[in-house]
């Protein structure tokens, strides 16, 4: 199994590690009776669950372009070293991001967000071109 299968798949447990800390953030500020209700009109998160929320959105509007440029190297047989490691960063990088989502360090959370964007171009140039 190529790198890039490798980490599509371990990607399920990314996914899960970041709607565990947005649910978690909720649950922990609104409580969970509301997080068990219709949520009719909910007051604004708090600073963490807002950030949760950030957070999950920001990885779900990257996740489909990994998977779907993951699947065409796949397809494509076009496994080599720009892809394998345009998806070793991108995944890592998409690790790195939860904790960075939630420390107050100027810019440490758009630094890690543009080096897995890096690793999404590497995709793309290596089963693009």
């Amino acid at each position: 199994m190529s790198i890039e299968l490798t980490l599509l798949i371990w990607s399920a447990a990314l996914a899960f590690a970041y709607v565990l800390v947005q649910s978690t953030a909720y649950r922990l500020d609104y409580g969970l009776l509301h997080a068990g209700s219709q949520r009719d009109d909910e007051r604004p998160p708090n600073k963490w669950a807002g950030r949760g929320n950030r957070a999950l959105r920001n990885f779900l509007e990257t996740y489909g372009i990994f998977i779907a440029l993951t699947v065409a190297t796949e397809i494509a047989g076009r496994s080599d070293g720009l892809t394998q490691w345009g998806a070793q960063i991108w995944f890592w990088a998409r690790w790195v991001y939860i904790p960075a989502y939630f420390i107050d360090v100027p810019f440490v959370r758009s630094g890690v967000w543009t080096v897995s964007m890096i690793g999404l171009i590497m995709l793309f140039i290596g089963v693009a071109f």
